[in-house]
């Protein structure tokens, strides 16, 4: 890897981790598919585009990578358990408890709805780039957005959030 490259690309190390645990919740397994996603980029780096968002292309990488080993997990027949415990909390202090309702309530979403505010509202990404990394139109990436914002609303609020049924 020549200097140019690593100095391309590492500035986006601490936004690839940052979602890779948003997705994860789990710190190891963050690191390690940072690490796989920066091996797949480096390992590939001939097919970047050069006029492209090397930010969106790593964010798509990392993405595409995670959804992988979903459903690598999946057919192995792993499940995904979510534990409330997951998320550490200072007893006594609001702003931790409001965290963990974040935290919850992300978990609570659609894993369409997460991602998508994952990568605008925490990474910043335009709609656009958003879109590009999850391989949706951008007209997906508001709806989902917006879905997400009110449900996580509702969520904080305390209401119960309906469920969406899946139309084939």
């Amino acid at each position: 890897m020549s200097s140019r490259t690593a100095a391309e690309v590492e500035p986006h190390i601490p936004a690839l981790r940052r979602y890779a645990y948003a997705l994860t919740r789990d710190a190891a397994a963050a690191d390690d598919l940072v690490q796989d996603t920066l091996e797949r980029a480096l390992g590939r780096w001939f097919l970047r585009r050069p006029d492209g968002d090397l930010r969106a292309w790593m964010f798509t990488i990392l993405h595409n990578l995670y959804i992988g080993g979903k459903r690598r997990d999946r057919r192995r027949g792993a499940m995904d358990e979510l534990n409330d415990q997951d998320a550490p909390t200072l007893p006594d202090q609001d702003g931790a408890l409001l965290r963990r309702d974040i935290v919850s309530g992300l978990r609570s979403l659609s894993e369409e709805q997460r991602a998508v505010l994952l990568l605008v509202g925490v990474e910043g990404l335009s709609y656009e780039n958003a879109g590009t990394v999850l391989g949706i139109p951008l007209g997906t990436v508001m709806s989902r957005l917006s879905r997400a914002r009110e449900n996580l609303r509702r969520l904080l609020d305390g209401e119960r959030v309906p469920a969406l049924r899946r139309v084939k």
